[in-house]
Order: structure tokens, then sequence, then C-alpha cells
């Protein structure tokens, strides 16, 4: 793994705002308007205010999201509302949650990390990644000059070697406590100790990282960095060589992997039947129920079985659910058409969704994006109501998220898996701690 770095962080005085459960968020790219609405009224020093704040009529290149974001954490550093940390520190994060009825700890660390170039050293990236959105941070990243929410890095870690040493550390101590809007419960403990830090760093120096959430925020750090190096600004020691990461072991009891779900856009309307036949002999296929509402009880299926080549597909046109196994037939079909892949990237369901299903035998490329949704309730709820246009979606999709071992073996194949084949639970919560880049 590159090099870990304690540092000193930015972090609310909770004698300035009160409950730290107040000015916390989830990161951007899962703040929708309602929820980005709240965020804005529950507290004035809402970190949603910084990470996205909301574009307003009249803005201009010098007035406008990013201008007011760098110039309310500067106010903010100057009245004590974010204080500076004394000493150099990791900073140990536990996020307890339940999911599916089981209570949860995920145990992780934040620290910089040293950046690399994807493909030149032990950090590997794993989805793939979009302009617009890496744009979009960078503009964020150049007003602010800080890492505003963390990258969401995972080792492996079959001893949790690294975790322990921290976790003696913290012991007895009481740490900062903030609830999110799910009810997930975060705790944060900064670690000064420099023996502590030095052993850690030993530990983690061998090992490979894969970037579970943030890739357009790990990008445009690297992007951040070569734009100051351009401009001659890029000391040895500048901090813009380095991230913000949050870093668990890929064992860890609270690494869960959730599906994301598909609502299609931009497909002509098809029957099951019509459907049916256009998948052909690539799958064996069967009419599974009728209605938005029978998603549920075919996703448990689907999940029990747990093979990443079953999927689940509702026709809007005549509100019924097929349930497709891939053949041998189809799996020698995806080989064809991906041979440029690997075995095992072939072998994914979002993979074979996407490639072999959508673009080869729907012949249905350059889509509109479709809406990825996490919940079975989000998922009918949307083929009940429709998009946001008043449309209807034409096809929707269960399908099997990657697992660990996925991520980890595509990642060392330098090979990326389509978008959101991944819901790491829960998300990461930005405004816990901020690192200044300057």
């Amino acid at each position: 793994m590159p090099d870990i770095q304690a540092f000193r962080g930015l972090r609310y005085d909770l004698g300035h705002v009160g409950s730290l459960s107040d000015v916390v968020a989830p990161p951007y790219d899962v703040i929708d308007n309602e929820l980005s609405d709240a965020l804005h009224e529950k507290h004035p020093a809402n970190v949603v205010r910084l990470i996205l704040d909301r574009i307003r009529e009249g803005d201009t290149d010098q007035n406008n999201r990013y201008t007011r974001a760098a110039r309310q954490l500067k106010t903010w550093r100057g009245d004590g509302t974010l204080a500076t940390e004394p000493d150099p520190a990791l900073y140990v994060y536990h996020q307890i949650f339940t999911h599916d009825g089981v209570d949860y700890t995920r145990r992780g660390f934040m620290c910089r990390v040293r950046l690399e170039p994807f493909g030149e050293g032990k950090i590997y990236p794993h989805e793939e990644t979009h302009a617009g959105a890496k744009a979009d941070r960078l503009k964020l990243t150049q007003a602010c000059r800080a890492n505003l929410s963390q990258i969401f890095g995972i080792y492996p870690a079959a001893e949790s070697e690294a975790q322990n040493i921290l976790e003696a550390e913290i012991a007895g101590v009481a740490p900062t406590e903030a609830t999110d809007h799910l009810g997930v419960v975060h705790r944060i403990w900064p670690v000064t100790n420099v023996e502590v830090i030095s052993r850690l760093t030993a530990v983690m120096g061998p090992k490979p990282m894969f970037i579970a959430d943030g890739h357009h925020r790990y990008e445009t750090a690297c992007n951040y960095r070569d734009h100051l190096a351009a401009a001659g600004n890029l000391e040895n020691n500048h901090p813009a060589h380095c991230v913000l990461m949050q870093c668990v072991g890929m064992n860890d009891p609270g690494m869960i992997v959730l599906p994301t779900y598909r609502l299609f856009r931009g497909l002509p309307e098809i029957t099951s039947e019509e459907l049916i036949s256009r998948l052909g002999d690539c799958f064996t296929c069967n009419v599974a129920g009728e209605g938005p509402e029978h998603a549920g009880a075919l996703w448990s299926e689907i999940e029990v079985e747990d093979e990443q080549g079953t999927l689940g597909l509702y026709t809007a046109a005549d509100d019924r659910w097929v349930l497709a196994k891939i053949t041998d037939t189809g799996e020698g079909r995806m080989a064809e058409i991906a041979e440029d892949h690997s075995q095992q990237w072939q072998g994914l369901g979002v993979s074979i969704l996407h490639r072999l299903v959508i673009d080869t035998l729907l012949g249905a490329t350059d889509l509109p994006k479709c809406r990825y949704v996490r919940l079975v309730e989000e998922l009918v709820e949307g083929l009940r109501n429709g998009d946001t246009d008043g449309s209807r979606f034409p096809l929707a999709a269960l399908v099997m998220p990657a697992t660990l071992e996925h991520v980890r073996v595509i990642s060392e194949q330098a090979e990326r898996m389509p978008a959101k084949s991944t819901y790491f639970y829960p998300k990461l919560l930005s405004g816990l701690v901020i690192n200044p880049l300057e």
C-alpha cells in the first residue's frame, strides 16, 4: 500500500455547533433534492453547504456553488466552527448499523494516503468513472483546497492486525458520535500516539488498497495534484500529494455489499413474451409474476440462489416479471462479445445485464443513464409512479452485486466493472474530518 500519513484534520467544534449529528451529511452523490433541503435546514453549519451547495439563479463564474463553499469554509475556520487538530492524528471510525435484522459494526481508520496513478502502484479502482462528476469535484477542490469527504478503501486483512493496533489504543476512550438520517451511528476517535502510528504504517506497508467508493474523488485528487504541479506550486511535502481515505479490512464483519437495481430509460417497450424471444437460447426464462410489487418475492428467490447469471427483468408493456438464467450458450456469447475482458468480469451479473442483455440481445446501446435504486421498495415505487417527467420505465432489472472477491480479482487484473456494480452500506459520513490541502 502507498504511504500512510497522520495529519492535523479540521473537525467541528461541538461548543460552536452543538450536536455533531446536525452538521454531518452522506456523500454528495447520494443526496437528492429532498435530502439536500433537509440538510440545509437542519443546521446553518451543515457540511452539505460545502460538499453540495445549492445552485442559485444568477450564479456566475465568480459567484457559484463552488465559490460559496470556499467562502463558507474560510468563515468556519475563522470563527472557530471548524478547529484544527492540535497534533497529527489518524482517526478510528466505527459505523454501527442494522441490516436484515442483524446488528453490525464496521471498523476502520481515516488517514492521508499518498496518491498513485491507477496502474502504477498498489491502489486499484474497481468501477468506471464519468468525466462530468470529476469536473464537478475538481472545481470544488480547487475552490476549497481541501478534501471534504473521504475515499473508501478496502484492503486484505485476514487477522485484522492493523485495526487491532488502533482498537487497543482507543479502548476505554469516549468517542465523538453522530447519528445519520438512516439511523446509523458513527463514532470517531483521534489517535496521536506516534509509536502506534508507526506500528500501523509498518503493518499496512505491503498491502494493496482497492477503492470501494469514491472513484471520482480519487481521480479528482490526482487531477488536482497534477494541476498544482503544472503551475509550479507543488513542493515534495505538499499535502496535495495525498488524499483523505477511510481504510477498512476486507474481512471486517461489517463489510456489507448490497445490490443496486436498475430502472431503464429510452428502451422501446416490449412484452415479456417479446423479451423472452429476444433473449433466445442465451437464457432459460419463465414468467415469474405480475405487478411491480412482485419484485420483493422475486428478489428473495434470486438472492437465495446467489448466481451472478440470474436476472429478474420487468416489462412495463404487460406488467410482468421474467426470471432469466444464463445458459452455456449465453456464457459462450458473453465470452465472444467481451473477449477484451477476463472470465471473472464476463461472469458478473452487471456485466451480463449491460453487455449481453441490453447492448447485444436488445441492441440498445447509448441509452440515457438509468435510474439506480438500492431498495426493492424504491424500485417498486419507481415502477408505480414513473420517471420525473411522468413517463414510465419500460424495463427494470434485479441483479446480484459483485462480491468483495470480485472486487479484488478484477481490480488486480486492471479491469473496471460497470458503474454501480456494488453498493457498500452504510455510506461514510462527510463532515467528520476535513483534510486541508494547503
